[in-house]
């Protein structure tokens, strides 16, 4: 099974909100004469490199809920101009909505095992098709 990473999406409301600002970002890129990629930076440096990029994913906590999900594609270790160890995890510029599921609050990333990653969204399951605004609200509710 492959290990995922979990991460707080700071400033976005919305799985919405993120995709369109990743979209200018790689459209910024592309007019720029960049590499489109995807590249989110954090400090901290994964240890267990093999295992999420064996088919790991970012899941993005989005308003204290883990709403969406980005393939791994690559984890680059660099120093920064101060000397400081980072990291650039290289996603896969697809969204992957999933079931809510509630977070606290955390700094930087976590791992996140497959067995406690929440499911993807699908059309087949019929609380799936709701909007995700009155999924959120009937899961606080307990109702779903």
């Amino acid at each position: 099974m492959a290990l995922h990473l979990i991460k707080l999406c700071v400033g976005v409301d919305t799985p919405d909100e993120l995709i369109a600002y990743v979209e200018g970002r790689l459209a910024a890129a592309r007019q720029a004469g960049l590499a489109e990629e995807q590249i989110h930076t954090t400090r901290m440096v994964p240890k267990r490199v093999e295992e999420l990029l064996a088919g790991g994913s970012l899941y993005w906590v989005i308003r204290g809920q883990v709403q969406v999900r980005q393939r791994l594609l690559d984890i680059r270790p660099f120093t920064d101009g101060e000397g400081i160890g980072r990291c650039r995890l290289v996603l896969e510029p697809v969204f992957t909505r999933t079931r809510f599921q509630p977070r606290r609050p955390f700094q930087g990333w976590r791992y996140l095992k497959s067995e406690d990653a929440p499911p993807d969204l699908s059309a087949e399951a019929d609380d799936d098709l709701l909007p995700p605004d009155l999924s959120h609200e009937l899961q606080v509710l307990g109702l779903l």
